[in-house]
């Protein structure tokens, strides 16, 4: 089992490219399943969960092709089965996303309760309450959603009970196909929920509302083949973007979308980073002081994404102030404040705030990742470090970031990735 090894110190300087949204891929790759040809997907990130995606969608029968720089081939007419494996999904909470379109275009499905990240309680209720008032029937059976329906999804109209990314997604993708027309009401407006309908758009859907809370669908009878290049991944980018705040440096992320990250750039602008940005690309310059600490409170989009709430903690460590943290999404996500205590940060949590004290820096320690986004905590708290910290179990975070030690040594850091134990 891999790990990190970052000698901490080295103030971060450089540019590098961001790569294509995990976030946005994974559900755009399992909505081939709707299109009638084949579909070319670009600017795919070469990541595990995409790996697993790609397995998920291979044992079902379905013929991939991998061509250059991570651009997908996918023809799904060749599909065997409609079955998703515990092996598989209890690998990645995102392959529930399979019921949808399975659902809208062959009227069956059977699919795993899911895994992924311990972050907390992500029930599917409000998936398969969606799936209902299409007109699916819901078997619970062994671990496993078995649904059918006669004939076509019918619309309806949904109104979510919370705002749920892969509770929309999944419903979206199931009404795309669906006879008549469905409005989602209190829809995710994330911007991968948007990506995810252009794609469908592009394929010959009909979708409208994208980016408000209620989504309109009139459902088609088929999706046609085409080409779709997945958006820039704004996790990536706010991760970098803070890797270089918080070792008081400078950056400049090419391939980046400015305009999905707005929150998370005025927080930036609030640490004492000046924020230049352009059509397609971000810079963060530090002018080498160090970061002021600042509150965040985490929300559905338009608000501070939850994704990004780890990053800023391992921020507000070696900052100057006190800041509080506040987690309103999951209730199991500071995992990573025990680990970053070994490091010598100053963290107290009640309840679900932590709050912090910041210090000019940190000191190197054997520590262990929790799940994806705690694990690049623990990477940026490295970072403004003493000496050298171990960061265990790295395959967290490979599920979400693609060449984090070569991105990161681009900048300047002295990082390696080495055998564990």
């Amino acid at each position: 089992m891999d790990k990190l090894i970052i000698t901490g110190g080295n103030r971060l300087d450089g540019e590098i490219k961001v790569s294509g949204a995990k976030n946005a891929a994974l559900p755009i790759l399992i909505s081939t399943l709707l299109v009638d040809g084949p579909v070319t997907i670009r600017n795919v990130p070469n990541l595990h969960d995409v790996t697993t995606t790609m397995e998920l969608l291979g044992s079902m029968g379905i013929d991939l092709l991998v061509h250059e720089c991570m651009s997908l081939e996918i023809d799904s007419r060749t599909i065997k089965q409609f079955f998703a494996p515990y092996d598989l999904v209890k690998k990645m909470r995102a392959s529930i996303l399979v019921l949808g379109p399975l659902l809208g275009r062959y009227g069956k499905a059977t699919v795993s309760l899911p895994g992924g990240c311990a972050i907390g309680v992500r029930p599917v209720d409000q998936h398969l309450k969606g799936m209902e008032a299409l007109g699916a029937k819901i078997n619970m059976q062994n671990g496993y959603i078995e649904a059918y329906v006669d004939g076509r999804l019918k619309g309806a109209e949904i109104v979510n009970d919370m705002v749920t990314v892969t509770g929309t997604e999944n419903i979206l993708m199931a009404a795309v196909l669906a006879e008549g027309t469905s409005v989602i009401k209190n829809a995710a407006r994330e911007p991968e929920v948007c990506d995810l309908a252009n794609f469908l758009n592009t394929m010959g859907a009909k979708i409208s509302g994208i980016g408000t809370d209620t989504l309109v669908v009139e459902g088609v009878e088929r999706l046609h083949g085409g080409e779709y290049r997945v958006m820039p991944d704004r996790i990536e980018a706010g991760t970098y973007l803070a890797a270089a705040a918080l070792t008081r440096g400078r950056i400049k992320l090419k391939n980046a979308a400015p305009e999905t990250m707005t929150a998370v750039l005025e927080k930036f602008t609030e640490v004492g980073a000046k924020i230049t940005t352009g059509d397609d690309w971000i810079e963060l310059d530090m002018e080498h002081r160090q970061p002021k600490a600042v509150d965040i409170y985490t929300a559905p989009y338009p608000g501070f994404p939850t994704d990004m709430q780890a990053q800023f903690l391992a921020l507000n460590c070696v900052a100057d102030g006190t800041s509080n943290v506040v987690e309103n999404i999951f209730e199991n996500r500071f995992m990573h404040v025990q680990e970053l205590k070994r490091l010598g940060a100053d963290i107290e949590v009640h309840g679900n705030t932590a709050t912090v004290i910041g210090k000019p820096s940190l000191v190197g320690a054997e520590v262990m990742a929790t799940d994806l986004r705690a694990s690049a905590s623990l990477v940026l708290a490295g970072l403004m470090s003493q000496g050298e910290t171990s960061v265990g179990r790295i395959y967290h975070v490979d599920r979400g970031y693609e060449c984090i030690e070569e991105k990161l040594s681009q900048l300047g850091a002295k990082i390696l990735r080495a055998p564990g134990k």
